[in-house]
């Protein structure tokens, strides 16, 4: 039992350092899309991609490291799938802070508040509302420091990882698995 948890923790880390790659990768079309909107289809192919390359991993971690004939239970493969999207995410908010704390200077704010501007002057009317949300969500991000920012995006990493994780684990997981869990 210690063996298969150090496979677990062995495994979803070098899973997560990929995926934390992938995504520090994805992250930087993210900021060159905000002028070049080709890169922003990128981004946002990339980001379709995650889940496919979760399971992907799930699935090699359950042939490869399982040691059970290739079968896993849920809950199995949910621990997996969450350390690998926490460790994901803990890999990416290193790459975030860099960018926001000395590359970014503001770009993304003044690329954010542009595109506001020109919703703002082509608005249908009873659009009042939506309009002062997203100038509040505008002035909220102003306001913020890049550590700030960094752990905004960690959470929401770990949360979206939490929601791929349960259809990853369901769909990974093989009904002869003989352990208890």
């Amino acid at each position: 039992m210690v063996e298969n948890r150090n496979n677990l923790q062995r495994a979803s880390m070098l899973a997560g350092t990929i995926m934390g790659v992938f995504w520090i990768i994805k992250f930087i079309f993210f900021p060159l899309g905000m002028s070049t909107p080709v890169f922003m289809m990128v981004f946002g192919l990339l980001t379709m991609f995650v889940p496919f390359l979760g399971y992907r991993m799930a699935q090699s971690y359950r042939n490869k490291f399982a040691n059970h004939n290739g079968s896993i239970g849920f809950i199995h493969a949910f621990t997996f799938c969450l350390f690998m999207y926490m460790y994901a995410s803990l890999l990416t908010s290193v790459g975030h802070l860099i960018y926001f704390q000395f590359i970014d200077n503001g770009f993304i704010l003044e690329k954010l508040q542009d595109m506001f501007d020109t919703v703002k002057e082509s608005s249908l009317p009873g659009m009042d509302t939506y309009i002062q949300q997203y100038q509040l969500a505008i002035d909220t991000y102003a306001i913020m420091s890049p550590v700030d920012i960094t752990l905004q995006l960690v959470s929401q990493n770990m949360f979206y990882g939490l929601l791929m994780a349960l259809p990853t684990a369901l769909i990974v997981k093989k009904k002869n698995y003989i352990e208890n869990e």
